[in-house]
């Protein structure tokens, strides 16, 4: 499949400026529309999405913000807490950033008058990927450009700390698996540890690097991907530590790696931010070439929606969404 073959979003939502993330938050909210925040360099937009996919009342899509929290600084990361909900009274709303002063802020709202702030210090270098803990929300896991994995509370208290060999690109925490976590770092390694032990467990090669961006998928735990160089790579980590299948898909190296969460076949790559364009390459395993490419304004983060096969990528003062036709 050649570049002429790429396609604009399916939709896009207009912002006030720069998005470096977006993310849907992964867990049910108790509400029919999903929640989706997204970062600049000064604040959070949090709000609902609804696509035609799902209500046929919908044109494209609708964006509801619910509310805007300031930061400060530029947001890099972002993670959903599980404990976010829409379907009681009071609506809870929580996430985490990582920022560019090397912070983790936690965010907790009721939509209303509660609206708390924690940060988070220790990190002495670029925060690349947080995550919380998937069933009850009560930690936080991050890595960092300092060599270090670490665990939080929600008080802001470090609990564990995994040193590593080399930057800490990507961290997963699996819902089914939750006494384990999932760390990837730059030199090309992805290693499981065991939380009760805090001892590493599995080691996975993906034989080159730069490693920028791993995922375990999240409903076949024993896939893992990443997006290492120009290529993508995926391993089963029962058969071997290294990878099962591995593909060039980015000329200009490759940035993210996400399994979406609608198919277990299904993952979605993108390309380094360049001056004009970001590519976004969806693969599907039983193909041998991209099922999809997109092309985004300088495009950056990546996430795909719970449900529905499609993705979202940040860019220059707009979101703009992949539906993926199976």
């Amino acid at each position: 499949m050649k570049q002429e073959g790429s396609r604009s979003a399916s939709y896009t939502v207009p912002c006030e400026s720069y998005v470096y993330v977006a993310e849907f938050s992964p867990f049910e909210n108790g509400s029919s529309a999903s929640l989706l925040a997204y970062g600049s360099n000064q604040y959070v937009v949090v709000g609902t999405c609804r696509f035609q996919e799902e209500d046929s009342e919908v044109e494209g899509v609708q964006f509801t913000t619910l509310r805007i929290f300031h930061h400060g600084v530029r947001v890099d990361g972002l993670a959903w807490s599980p404990e976010s909900r829409l379907d009681q009274l009071p609506r809870v709303i929580r996430f985490c950033t990582a920022a560019t002063d090397r912070k983790i802020r936690l965010f907790t709202s009721d939509l209303q008058d509660r609206n708390e702030v924690k940060e988070m210090e220790g990190h002495t270098d670029n925060i690349n990927h947080l995550v919380f803990e998937p069933t009850e929300g009560k930690q936080i896991a991050s890595v960092s450009d300092d060599l270090t994995c670490r665990l939080w509370d929600l008080e802001g208290n470090q609990t564990t700390s995994f040193l590593l060999c080399s930057p800490g690109m990507s961290v997963c925490w699996h819902p089914e698996e939750v006494f384990k976590l999932m760390v990837a770092e730059k030199s090309g390694r992805v290693r499981f540890y065991d939380l009760v032990t805090q001892q590493a467990i599995l080691s996975l090669d993906s034989g080159q690097m730069p490693l920028m961006s791993a995922d375990w998928c999240p409903t076949n735990t024993i896939k893992v991907g990443a997006v290492v160089g120009n290529d993508w790579v995926i391993w089963d980590i029962t058969c071997s530590s290294y990878p099962q299948e591995s593909r060039p898909s980015h000329v200009d190296r490759a940035r993210f790696f996400r399994w979406s969460r609608a198919n277990e076949n299904l993952f979605a790559t993108t390309g380094c931010p360049g001056k004009i364009n970001s590519q976004l390459l969806v693969h599907h395993l039983g193909h041998t070439q991209p099922i999809m490419i997109g092309s985004s304004a300088v495009g950056s983060g990546l996430s795909w929606h719970r449900t529905l096969p499609l993705c979202v990528v940040g860019g220059d003062r707009k979101l703009s969404f992949w539906v993926t036709e199976m």
